[in-house]
């Protein structure tokens, strides 16, 4: 609660307390934290970073956890034998000589708008996203993390968080997803790893308590009066405390004011968007929920892909650096824990082409296609061939990934898989590689060389080759 009080001292049944002048919303989610003393507790010491390390553009990693099967996404191999090849058919694309999976019918007609990478591999076969997110940087810290390290926490015009994670719950209020293996493994797929707590992804999902809390209940002339004395009240807290949690509190005070007073409240709402812009993107029609939660592996699953990724638009736009969107469910094994012949995929493949098709064509008709990089990934393959029950298992050795917008060289496939799509048949590539690619996009990674202060962070972002024929 963001609460600004006198220095007159009452009593209560609990002992002294200070009478509340002004309170702004009760960020529920956070554990009765106030935002300043949130932001304060969950960072480290940083210089915010530095404009001229940041380039004008933003990233939003949809990340499908559990491990998209890459055959049945981008790579069907209709030609393999038939318990290798894609159990949802192919597609032609406009690429000439080029098929997708059979589900995924919108993003065929655009393949001069992304790249797939065909010889791409996590190395990945277990639920440890961050070997992803990571890129394997050697901080163990994810991707957004070290974007926020080098870009700053905060937009410095806007006061929005440079580093968002954005879940089902954030775009319906009140959503209650089953929990399952992935709801454990879902924190190390934003973790900051090394660089401590203050870089860690916000996120936004209090649902409609959120949006009020982060709006400016009074005039702005008096809630900038009150500032200015909670300045001064909170000196003599910040003397008083040993523990070392409140240094550097003024900078983070500076951060929750700038995300009230600047209305960035209502980027996180999707209902501000205009009706037809939010039909568009609707994917909750195209299957039941309860269809597909009754089975174990897929209780995180959901079908509001469309309006999360419509959230991490209108986030960029607002000034957010770095977007992690979570989709889960995707453990395809048709054991006891998922339907078998992997029924719950050709439902949830039919969203992530709905989906992302409707990001695509929205950025590029608002001439974002440059300013955002949208990359689709997760932490693995699943197996070439698939199992007794029809399933697909973990596996390493290749993986799904899209590339698309941010300055990148869209409408190609880069390298190719073995007949089999068991291994790749090109150079193979890695999360390493995707790092590079990434941050070479919304960095200047010459200036993040030479800057002062950046010391292992530089080394992590600048060590490794990017994709080739992509920047």
């Amino acid at each position: 609660m963001l609460t600004i009080s006198d220095t007159r001292r009452s009593r209560h049944c609990q002992g002294a307390s200070r009478r509340d002048f002004l309170k702004v919303g009760s960020l529920g989610l956070f554990g009765g934290l106030g935002l300043p003393e949130l932001l304060a507790a969950r960072a480290r010491a940083g210089d915010g970073g530095q404009p001229t390390t940041k380039k004008d553009r933003a990233v939003v990693l949809l990340f499908l956890s559990g491990g998209p099967s890459h055959i049945e996404f981008f790579d069907p191999k209709m030609s393999a034998p038939e318990d290798v090849r894609s159990m949802t058919g192919e597609v032609k694309t406009r690429t000439s000589g080029v098929t997708f999976g059979g589900t995924f019918t919108k993003l065929a007609n655009m393949t001069d708008k992304f790249t797939v990478v065909r010889s791409y591999a996590s190395m990945n076969a277990d639920h440890t996203y961050l070997s992803v997110t990571s890129g394997g940087n050697p901080l163990k810290a994810a991707m957004g993390a070290m974007y926020a390290r080098v870009a700053g926490n905060t937009n410095p015009d806007t006061g929005i968080p440079s580093n968002v994670l954005v879940l089902p719950e954030a775009v319906e209020p009140g959503l209650k997803l089953g929990s399952n293996f992935e709801t454990g493994a879902l924190p190390t797929l934003t973790a900051p790893g090394e660089l401590g707590p203050g870089y860690a992804a916000f996120d936004p999902s209090g649902g409609d308590q959120l949006k009020k809390n982060l709006q400016l209940k009074i005039p702005q002339e008096r809630f900038s009066d009150r500032r200015h004395l909670l300045a001064g009240l909170d000196t003599v807290r910040r003397e008083a405390d040993a523990s070392g949690l409140m240094e550097g509190l003024d900078r983070f005070q500076q951060q929750a004011f700038d995300v009230v007073v600047r209305g960035v409240g209502e980027a996180f709402d999707v209902s501000k968007e205009d009706p037809k812009t939010l039909a568009r993107y609707d994917t909750s029609g195209l299957f039941k929920r309860e269809d597909i939660t009754k089975w174990n592996d897929m209780r995180r699953s959901s079908n509001l892909l469309g309006k999360q990724l419509l959230l991490a638009r209108r986030l960029c736009e607002a000034g957010c650096g770095f977007v992690t969107v979570s989709d889960c469910g995707w453990d395809m094994h048709a054991n006891e824990n998922s339907p078998k012949n992997m029924a719950g995929l050709p439902p949830m493949t039919s969203q992530v082409d709905h989906a992302v098709a409707a990001f695509l064509e929205d950025v590029h008709a608002r001439g974002l296609s440059d300013k955002i990089l949208l990359v689709v990934t997760g932490e693995m393959g699943r197996t070439p061939r698939r199992n007794k029950n029809g399933g697909r298992d973990h596996y390493a050795n290749l993986t799904t990934l899209l590339l698309a917008g941010g300055g990148l060289k869209d409408g190609q496939v880069i390298g190719q898989s073995d007949r089999t799509a068991s291994q790749p048949a090109t150079e193979r590539y890695t999360p390493k590689n995707l790092l590079a690619t990434i941050m070479g996009s919304v960095l200047d990674l010459g200036e993040v060389r030479v800057r002062p202060g950046l010391g292992r962070v530089a080394n992590a972002l600048t060590e490794n080759d990017p994709i080739p024929g992509l920047l």
